[in-house]
């Protein structure tokens, strides 16, 4: 799916309308929230029209539209101003970022491993799950340092599209054991770039360099079977 927050992630705040509308639910002409996916939670924030404000709830896609989800029965019509939340966005766009670059460290040092699980949390922790197994957990925590030097070295990320195709035939760049981003509606795929460290399909929002983010902890190591590892990262000195 090509969002609009694809294409403009700064905008946090959208004059717009409603193209379709039902009780409690509205699809606007454009959007600036991302409606969660791959790991990463959806964007809050409030739809505001001349008759008032709305709580943005949550988001469904259905035949084609993305509805979102208000915490009001009002009939809501015409013009909207669209606001996402910023601190939550940001901090988002931060652990996104951060699981990108943990990805390509534990890509390159344990033989092209892959994930298998993703989630981030609002408390600015975020937990991946990999598949190593016979992997030294020692090995997996000094990536700390390296993680916190890319931060340091503020990488520039890239952002295009390419064919599905294209996607599928280059190694590590599908980098899930289970799913991979929805293609647009051309066929193509959304792919991040780390320059000169990584890249990887992946439809949600990240920074522009990764010196936007803080630096960041390793937590935690679980075992999750005799294949799989739980790495938790968490924002923050």
């Amino acid at each position: 799916m090509h969002l609009y927050c694809h294409d403009h992630p700064d905008t946090l705040s959208l004059d717009t309308a409603v193209a379709d509308a039902r009780p409690g639910r509205i699809v606007l002409a454009d959007t600036p929230f991302y409606p969660g996916g791959g790991g990463q939670l959806a964007d809050r924030g409030v739809v505001r029209w001349a008759g008032g404000e709305a709580r943005v709830s949550g988001f469904e896609v259905s035949a084609g539209k993305l509805w979102h989800l208000l915490d009001t029965q009002a009939d809501i019509a015409g013009n909207v101003e669209a606001v996402v939340d910023a601190d939550f966005r940001q901090k988002m766009r931060q652990l996104h970022t951060d699981t990108h670059v943990l990805n390509a460290l534990v890509f390159q040092q344990f033989d092209g491993a892959l994930v298998t699980g993703v989630q981030m949390a609002d408390d600015g922790t975020a937990r991946m799950d990999f598949d190593v197994p016979g992997a030294d957990n020692d090995r997996l925590r000094a990536l700390e340092g390296p993680i916190n030097d890319i931060i340091r070295q503020d990488v520039p990320l890239n952002f295009i599209y390419v064919p599905m195709h294209e996607a599928q035939a280059e190694k590590g760049l599908i980098r899930s054991r289970s799913v991979a981003p929805p293609p647009t509606p051309d066929g193509k795929i959304r792919v991040v770039e780390i320059v000169g460290l990584d890249r990887q399909a992946c439809g949600g929002t990240h920074l522009a360099s990764t010196g936007g983010s803080p630096p960041v902890r390793i937590l935690k190591i679980d075992n999750k079977g005799r294949h799989n590892r739980r790495v938790r990262i968490g924002l923050g000195a």
